[in-house]
């Protein structure tokens, strides 16, 4: 597929006036990419590179070639030079990485420049986030759209599994399950004006504390721990205290959901800042810890010594939870079963330096 065509897809999504039409646009470029390029293709509609970074901003863009009179770049093309840009590193890299960018510019028409530059700096604003284009790669596909939506979940990888259901359809998909060492994109919550408004909405409901700290989503296979932002990145050598703590609960397997927090001699939270640094702090880990200590806190169990928790509604995992995790390792959590009691957590938390409560239905996976 020619990157213009690509290009021109996206100038439509971007000009449509709902999410139906984009799904629509979307659904029709996405079929006409050839195998091999839906995993790029995929990623480009999205606003994103497969390599994610390579390191190129708006100064590496000054100084560009006159642009091409007729496209000739074609999708899979443009991945492999954007691979070859982001792995170009040590002396002399600077000026390869010019060259490299000044013959892919060189080769793009006007229309495609607009394209790669906005791609590149990420700045690729046409309306197509990854719920839109996940709805289109189930159009594309021909496979329910709530069939792509647990496959992305569970690969946390959209052009992976783009390729796999534009390629497998919906036996590749379901064949696809939760592995101990992959993260999971993690669930995320909408909000409410009030708890009242919260509770009338999921009924009687866990109310746990919101903590002003870091998500986190931990593996452990046996020895083995790996803990993950909720960007997937992997972070583990960073928070050794996180790892050593489910590394000291009673289980061969699990995967839990959770968050890391720098806490006072109090208990109450420091300044986001400082858990911020912490997490981002890749050199003197250990000085570090012992200035800024981290406190996993878990809120929730997917993955159980072999038994996959994340089709288990609310009451079963939280159950689970609390088999496992000590109290000390649990966030504080109620069943309330009426908006008053759902206040009154939310005056502890506030009470406690932390930023509110997360409203969690009992019956929901």
């Amino acid at each position: 597929m020619l990157l213009a065509d690509l290009a021109a897809a996206s100038r439509a999504v971007a000009d449509a006036p709902g999410r139906r039409d984009k799904v629509a646009i979307l659904a029709d470029a996405l079929g006409r990419l050839e195998p091999g390029e839906i995993v790029a293709g995929t990623a480009f509609l999205a606003g994103e590179l497969t390599q994610r970074q390579i390191g190129v901003g708006w100064a590496a863009l000054r100084d560009l070639p006159a642009p091409a009179g007729a496209p000739s770049l074609t999708v899979g093309e443009v991945d492999r030079i954007l691979g070859r840009v982001g792995a170009t590193a040590g002396p002399g890299s600077q000026a390869a990485r010019r060259h490299l960018l000044a013959d892919l510019f060189a080769r793009a028409t006007a229309p495609e420049r607009d394209f790669l530059e906005r791609l590149l700096v990420g700045g690729l604003r046409q309306g197509a986030l990854t719920g839109v284009v996940a709805d289109a790669v189930a159009r594309a596909a021909g496979v329910p759209a709530a069939q792509v939506r647990r496959a992305l979940m569970l690969r946390g990888d959209l052009p992976a599994v783009a390729r796999i259901a534009l390629t497998d359809g919906a036996a590749g998909l379901a064949a696809l399950g939760l592995e101990v060492g992959r993260p999971l994109l993690p669930m995320l919550a909408g909000t409410a004006e009030d708890v009242d408004a919260a509770i009338a909405r999921a009924g009687p409901a866990a109310v746990e504390w919101k903590l002003d700290g870091a998500r986190v989503q931990v593996h452990r296979e046996g020895a083995d721990v790996a803990v993950f932002t909720r960007s997937l990145d992997e972070i583990t050598d960073r928070v050794p205290e996180v790892a050593e703590a489910v590394l000291a609960l009673p289980a061969r397997a699990l995967v839990v959901d959770g968050e890391a927090i720098a806490l006072g001699p109090d208990g109450r939270p420091r300044p986001f800042p400082e858990t911020a640094s912490r997490i981002g702090s890749r050199t003197d880990v250990a000085g570090r810890r012992a200035r800024v200590p981290l406190t996993p806190v878990i809120f929730d169990v997917l993955h159980a010594d072999g038994q996959d928790l994340i089709d288990r509604d609310g009451g079963e995992r939280f159950a689970a939870l609390a088999a496992l995790v000590p109290a000390a390792l649990r966030v504080p959590r109620v069943v309330a079963e009426d908006a008053a009691a759902a206040r009154a957590a939310l005056d502890a938390a506030l009470a406690a330096g932390h930023e509110g409560v997360m409203v969690k239905s009992l019956a929901a996976a």
